[in-house]
């Protein structure tokens, strides 16, 4: 008798750990052409604003050697090049040729080509040697790794003594009146928008079903803190909606 397979979430199915990548690729794959206008759909545009705000309390400085971890679409990327400066740099890291693709393509066409790297990478594995960055960000990635805490111990492991991993992600809402209205949001309106605007509903299901199986603000709080990261802080934008978690290491 064959031993059993282990399982993890993808959405609300469970599927063989080994197949969990495969399905998120094939997702963002997809969606990749349609991702910008599909977030401003989603959010009504907010997302710029949770962006703008976690590039500004990320304590980077001029000089600075940052990566950003599932920043395909190079929003996170663009924000934080003016703050390195010109002798600092921005590693964009995506586990995604077709998100890494169309980040490059953007920034390139804004003109942001010197101090940034692009890197076609596995959070979970990251390519680089203990103590390279002075920060690490990751914004609404984190949740579709399938094997989190190694991430965050590879995170950890990149960064160089008191440098800081930033995590921008959703998260619980914390306002009951709230939760039947995003609910109503989530899985009622977010995938006809998928269905009307990219021509895929069911990917816009999966990343609503996601939000709801990623780890609330005290749970991925515990998991930093063992992963090494000491004065994690937890960060609520709009209601819990999503929230910024800022560990170090020391």
């Amino acid at each position: 008798m064959s031993e059993q397979q282990p399982t993890t979430h993808f959405g609300y199915r469970e599927v063989p750990v080994a197949e969990k990548q495969r399905l998120v690729g094939r997702v963002f794959t997809s969606v990749a052409a349609k991702y910008d206008l599909m977030n401003d759909l989603m959010s009504f545009g907010v997302h710029r604003l949770w962006k703008r705000h976690f590039a500004a309390i990320s304590g980077v400085r001029p000089g600075d050697r940052v990566l950003d971890l599932a920043g395909g679409t190079g929003d996170i990327a663009a924000l934080l090049k003016p703050r390195v400066g010109a002798q600092g740099e921005v590693v964009v890291g995506d586990i995604n040729a077709a998100m890494l693709g169309v980040g490059r393509d953007r920034l390139t066409d804004r003109g942001l080509v010197e101090g940034l790297r692009f890197a076609q990478l596995n959070a979970e594995a990251l390519p680089f040697p203990d103590g390279s960055f002075d920060a690490v960000t990751i914004a609404f990635g984190l949740r579709n790794v399938t094997d989190k805490d190694r991430a965050l111990a590879e995170m950890h492991r990149v960064l160089k003594v008191g440098g800081r991993a930033l995590i921008l992600e959703f998260s619980r809402v914390q306002q009951d009146w709230l939760q039947p209205l995003y609910d109503f949001h989530s899985f009622q309106v977010l995938p006809r928008l998928g269905r009307l605007f990219a021509r895929d509903e069911d990917s816009y299901r999966y990343l609503a079903e996601s939000i709801r199986k990623h780890p609330d603000q005290a749970t991925l709080k515990t998991m930093m803190e063992r992963a090494g990261f000491a004065r994690v802080e937890v960060r609520n934008l709009s209601a819990g909606i999503v929230a910024i978690h800022r560990g170090y290491r020391v």
